[in-house]
This record gives structure tokens, sequence and C-alpha cells, in this order.
């Protein structure tokens, strides 16, 4: 199969709430992944960029009645960066999470500039 884009976790942010839930959400989770990996123009009902931010997606899954946000960022293009996850339970996201989301994506890119820094140039 061919890929379109590389989806990877960051840090333990999403693992941490992924492990907790129930094994169908989880499946959801895996096979909306899996379109944003192979789709190249994903819907938006599944990957939406949040307006008012500089590069910050969310991810939407739906199981029954439950909703369920994965913020997500790209870097170089297709790879997909997972941040951190919640259940959304009104009809706004909450402040608290958006923030979470900013806070890492800026972690991320401070750590892979640092990162690249290091890297000896050749002369």
């Amino acid at each position: 199969m061919i890929y379109d884009r590389q989806v990877i976790a960051y840090k333990n942010y999403f693992l941490d709430f992924y492990e907790e839930l129930p094994d169908n959400v989880q499946a959801k989770i895996e096979w909306t992944l899996n379109l944003i990996r192979v789709t190249r123009q994903v819907p938006e009902k599944y990957f939406k960029h949040l307006e008012g931010t500089k590069g910050l997606y969310e991810i939407r899954v739906v199981v029954g009645s439950n909703i369920y946000r994965i913020f997500s960022f790209f870097d170089k293009g297709n790879l997909v960066v997972l941040g951190n996850a919640f259940q959304k339970k009104t009809q706004k996201t909450p402040k608290q999470e958006l923030e979470k989301a900013l806070k890492i994506m800026e972690e991320y890119q401070n750590e892979l500039s640092e990162a690249l820094s290091r890297i000896p140039k050749n002369k």
C-alpha cells in the first residue's frame, strides 16, 4: 500500500489517552489514522485545520454518540505528528486542550530545531 502521509505520535501525549480507550474506539481511531495515511485529500469530517492557528489540525473520530479529537500538525509536508487527544463533551473545543496542543506543537518544533542545530554542517 502506498502512503501519502506518515503518522507518528510525539512522546506519550496521544498514546496515554489512546491506551485507556475501549477496543471499538481504538479501532475507529486506527481506521481514521489509516484514512489520513492513504487519502490524498482527506474530508474535513475526519481531518480539519483549526482556524486561528498556525498549522494545528484536529483529527475527528465519532463512535456512536461519543466524539473524540486528536490534535496534530505537519512536519516536512507529509509527516503528521499526533499531540494530545480528548473526548469532546461540549460544542466548543475546551480552551485548555487547545492551549496544551499549541504548547506540544511548540515543544516539538523547538526540539527539532535544537536537534538540527547539532548536526555538523559540511564545509
